[in-house]
């Protein structure tokens, strides 16, 4: 009985090194689903008319807010998701504002801005932005809203990616 027992350990510790396995390989697949647009050797690509925001004829609004556990930014697109991939083409003004009660923001592209002017947009509800995009390209941006009514701030921060698609 012994040498079954033995066998049945055996076969125990097979199971769940190969369920291991198995839930690291997942992982890792999800990892290489899951790359970022700016990863992508041709982002632009990654724009269509489900994501694209305004045009340089008509302005592109992003509201941006502060939800129960982070931030969001949604684009005045129909069915649009908050922080998802947004597109614009260059010469499209992007209004950022919140209409959010009591909302301040902040959205921060790093050391290249696309927009003129360059720099950190601050606003929020009673206080929008609008920035025109110029340089074509793809760029990460993090962002935090801010509900003053809530203890100090309360921030919560997001990030999100966006795309200035030049002339084609």
């Amino acid at each position: 009985m012994q040498s079954n027992s033995g066998f049945t350990i055996y076969r125990a510790m097979l199971l769940a090194f190969l369920l291991i396995a198995g839930i690291a390989t997942a992982q890792d697949k999800d990892k290489e689903n899951s790359k970022d647009a700016c990863s992508q050797s041709k982002p632009a690509s990654l724009c269509n008319a489900s994501n694209t925001c305004g045009s340089p004829s008509t302005p592109c609004d992003i509201n941006v807010k502060r939800t129960s556990y982070s931030s969001s930014a949604t684009p005045n697109i129909p069915n649009a998701k908050a922080n998802d991939l947004i597109c614009v083409k260059t010469g499209t003004t992007v209004k950022w504002h919140s209409t959010a009660k009591d909302t301040g923001f902040l959205i921060d592209l790093g050391g290249s801005s696309p927009f003129d002017p360059p720099g950190t947009i601050t606003g929020g509800t009673e206080k929008s932005v609008s920035v025109v995009a110029k340089t074509p390209g793809c760029f990460k941006y993090n962002f935090s809203a801010s509900d003053s009514r809530a203890i100090y701030g309360m921030s919560k921060a997001g990030q999100s990616e966006l795309i200035v698609v030049g002339e084609q």
